[in-house]
């Protein structure tokens, strides 16, 4: 069947596909583009690059070790409690301090201190890590991950814009040396 204009049903419903399709294609595009664009179109949020205060030095005595909390710097209003980041002080003499994540190395189950015997542990597969940090057992290959510090007006605070992993430069197996970051 020939419609006027010379076209044919066949040609009509091709060229109604054609539309359909090259719709479908526009529309998954846009979030395709929005994807791979969004390093470029998006500014940096300023706390990546935050130095957040954990608390006076006086609320850490010295050689001890406690929990300290922290706000997430990248959090959004709707994260809530979640975006409270719990993580360890330990004082070594008075001067020098160790903050490190809470998180094992191995699985990153919360670490629990134990003032008894000197030692993190994991209650998910018995990780164990010494006061400094480093690991003494258990299926963690690696030490606790450590934030850098730095000392302002009588107060501890921690770069915390980026999570230490085991490509940041501070993370590695040995603890070789204890030194706050300037």
């Amino acid at each position: 069947m020939t419609l006027p204009g010379g076209f044919t049903r066949r040609d009509v419903l091709m060229k109604i596909g054609i539309l359909f399709n090259a719709i479908i294609a526009a529309i998954l595009a846009v979030p395709i583009v929005r994807y791979l664009l969004s390093p470029v179109a998006r500014e940096r949020k300023g706390g990546y690059e935050s130095w957040i205060p954990l608390g006076d030095l006086d609320q850490f005595p010295s050689g001890q070790t406690r929990l300290a909390t922290y706000r997430n710097p990248v959090a959004n209003p709707t994260d809530g409690d979640t975006a409270d980041i719990p993580c360890w002080v330990r004082n070594v003499d008075g001067q020098t301090y160790q903050v490190f994540a809470i998180n094992c190395a191995h699985l990153g189950c919360p670490v629990r201190w134990f003032q008894q015997s000197s030692l993190f542990m994991c209650p998910c597969h018995g990780g164990v890590y010494y006061q400094d940090g480093s690991r003494a057992s258990g299926p963690p290959e690696r030490g606790l991950f450590e934030y850098h510090y730095r000392i302002e007006n009588g107060k501890l605070l921690i770069d915390a814009g980026e999570m230490p992993t085991p490509g940041h430069p501070i993370a590695s197996n040995i603890v070789t040396e204890i030194r706050p970051c300037v």
